[in-house]
Parts: C-alpha cells; structure tokens; sequence
C-alpha cells in the first residue's frame, strides 16, 4: 500500500489538511497595526469581544482528511478511489468559496482589512495533490486492465 505513489500524495494531503485546521487562514487588521485579528478555522475574536464562530471551514477541512484518509484505504477498489479523490478536490474547492463568504460577512462594514495567511495556500496545494493522486490512481487501473487482457 504504501508503496504507490498515489498513498504518499494522499498522505500529504492530509498532513497539509491538518496544518490548515490548525493554523490560522488569514488576519483582520484593524487601523493600526497593532489590531490584528486571526481568522482561525473555528472562528475569530472580534474587536468588540464577540466570537464570530467558522465551524462551516473546520467541519470542511475535517471532512477532507477524513475523507483523504479513508481514501488511501480504498487500494482495492480503485474507481471508488479515483471518485473519492475527485470529491475531495470538490470540496476543497468549496472550501474557498466558504473562506470568501466567512470572510465578507465578519469583515461587514468595519474598516478591517483582511490579509490572508500562508495556510490558506494548502488547500490549493492539496487540491493538485489529489489531481497527482487521482492521475496515479488511473494509471494503475489501466495497469491492471491491460494485465488483465493480456491473460
């Protein structure tokens, strides 16, 4: 198992999953430097006290490591896999369009400026490793047909 490469860009993906849950996705900055607010997955404390909770990105993001992992266990049934894969693009995909909505609603009226962080490039990152994974996926599949035919 661990000897496909599809299993290694798998296992990447979830590791960079697991950083983006853990890091923050970008900063609020406020007019002074010295306001700066972090826009974990969770949520974010704004400048009034409140807590403006993202649990939509976590959910997101846990759903594709979850689904990341339990794809690398799918060796057997590769179309599956390769369907898994794709659906993990999808919703990483959608992980930008809920980061976009999240971040329009918390930033309002205020005269915040949102600065994006570092973590908010892996899943993109992720997503080209599910592409690398799903075109891997493929060619063991054509591999095995081809064996298959030759018998």
């Amino acid at each position: 198992m661990i000897q496909r490469i599809q299993t290694v860009y798998l296992l990447l993906v979830v590791i960079a999953l697991i950083i983006t849950l853990c890091m923050p996705a970008g900063y609020f900055v406020g007019g002074s430097e010295a306001e700066v607010y972090p826009f974990m997955p969770l949520g974010i404390q704004l400048a009034d006290g409140s807590v403006q909770s993202t649990w939509g990105l976590f959910g997101i993001l846990l759903l594709g490591v979850i689904v990341a992992g339990c794809t690398i266990f799918l060796f057997r049934n590769r179309k599956l896999q390769m369907r898994t894969t794709v659906f993990n693009s999808l919703l990483l995909i959608g992980y930008y369009v809920a980061l976009a909505a999240f971040v329009y609603a918390v930033k309002g009226e205020s005269t915040f400026t949102f600065q994006i962080g570092w973590a908010s490039c892996l899943p993109l990152v992720s997503v080209i490793l599910n592409y690398l994974a799903f075109r891997a996926i493929r060619k063991d599949d054509r591999m095995v047909r081809d064996a298959y035919r030759l018998r």
